[in-house]
């Protein structure tokens, strides 16, 4: 088996990863599924990633059908409308990868195609939108952790992406317990992206105060005891997988740069997950409700719901 087409969905901060390291590999078929407007951009205006433009094809979902490998790399609020794109793209020996944050785009995308297709994977990359595109430090970006949740482990596929990632820039670790790794990564998110959202500073905050790691840690006990209810052990997970990337203290995480930049978050993918999960289990987060009330609040601050500064209405008295 090998890989000579790839198609990425979504060339935002984790797809501008993908593009950067595949678009070294050779003799690869390298495209971005867009449509309408979206797709005119991309085509004039190529993926400025750290300063340089990169040119992979543009291809409606008809012209991606039947890649060795579909990249799913959205933002969880654009997955439900994105399923029959998928779909299209998808052939009968299509690898899906998704790359998206939480522990359930894999099930939702298993609606509309057949589950033996995907993959599981996550990624790791500490990548940002600035003047000169999305970017990212390669040296320090861990990758790329991808397996199967059962055996064989070293499938005909796994050697498969192997070999094209061996080939690219990409990082990359193969793991026999892929679940676990996943799970890792959205306790990750979950504890260390959302309550510096709700501060509003950089990653430092969770060394340099005792209250911004109680927050941390409260989050942190609920999602292990879920994760233990659905027989998740995280400590299967390997090691590396406990920490992130290495950032700066000044580092804003996707959930602060989201509100930074007036755009609603993934918090239903983060503590949105765990309080349904949680009710599901009979497993109470008090913290995830706290943090996922007052993230949705923020939104609706950044959409105006709360610019008061024309308001005729009378005065009322504060209860």
């Amino acid at each position: 088996m090998q890989i000579k087409k790839v198609a990425v969905l979504g060339a935002g901060a984790v797809g501008s990863y993908v593009i950067w390291g595949l678009s070294q590999a050779e003799n690869l078929s390298l495209g971005v599924i867009a449509e309408g407007e979206r797709a005119g951009r991309l085509k004039e205006n190529g993926c400025l990633i750290n300063g340089q433009v990169y040119r992979p094809e543009v291809w409606t979902p008809k012209e991606a059908h039947g890649a060795d490998l579909l990249i799913v790399s959205l933002k969880y609020g654009a997955l439900p409308g994105a399923l029959d794109s998928i779909a299209q793209a998808v052939g009968e020996h299509t690898i899906v990868m998704s790359l998206m944050n939480g522990v359930d785009s894999e099930e939702i995308i298993a609606q509309k195609v057949n589950p033996d297709n995907i993959l599981h994977a996550l990624i790791k990359v500490a990548s940002h939108k600035e003047e000169n595109g999305y970017c990212f430090n390669p040296e320090t970006t861990i990758g790329i952790i991808f397996g199967e949740i059962k055996p064989p482990f070293e499938s005909e596929r796994v050697q498969a992406v192997c070999t094209l990632f061996e080939n690219a820039q990409i990082h990359f670790r193969v793991t026999d317990y892929i679940k676990e790794e996943m799970w890792s990564k959205f306790r990750l998110n979950v504890c260390n992206n959302l309550p510096q959202a709700i501060l509003g500073a950089g990653v430092g905050c969770y060394s340099d105060s005792t209250h911004m790691k109680a927050i941390s840690e409260g989050l942190k006990k609920e999602l292990e005891a879920i994760a233990q209810a659905k027989g998740i052990d995280i400590g299967k997970a390997d090691k590396s997988s406990s920490h992130g990337s290495a950032v700066p203290p000044k580092t804003r995480y996707s959930t602060l740069q989201d509100l930074d930049a007036g755009r609603h978050t993934e918090i239903d993918m983060f503590s949105g997950a765990l309080m349904r999960m949680g009710k599901e289990l009979g497993i109470p987060t008090p913290y995830n409700e706290y943090t996922y009330h007052i993230i949705k609040a923020l939104e609706e601050k950044n959409d105006g719901k709360f610019d008061y500064s024309k308001d005729t209405q009378e005065s009322t008295w504060s209860k």
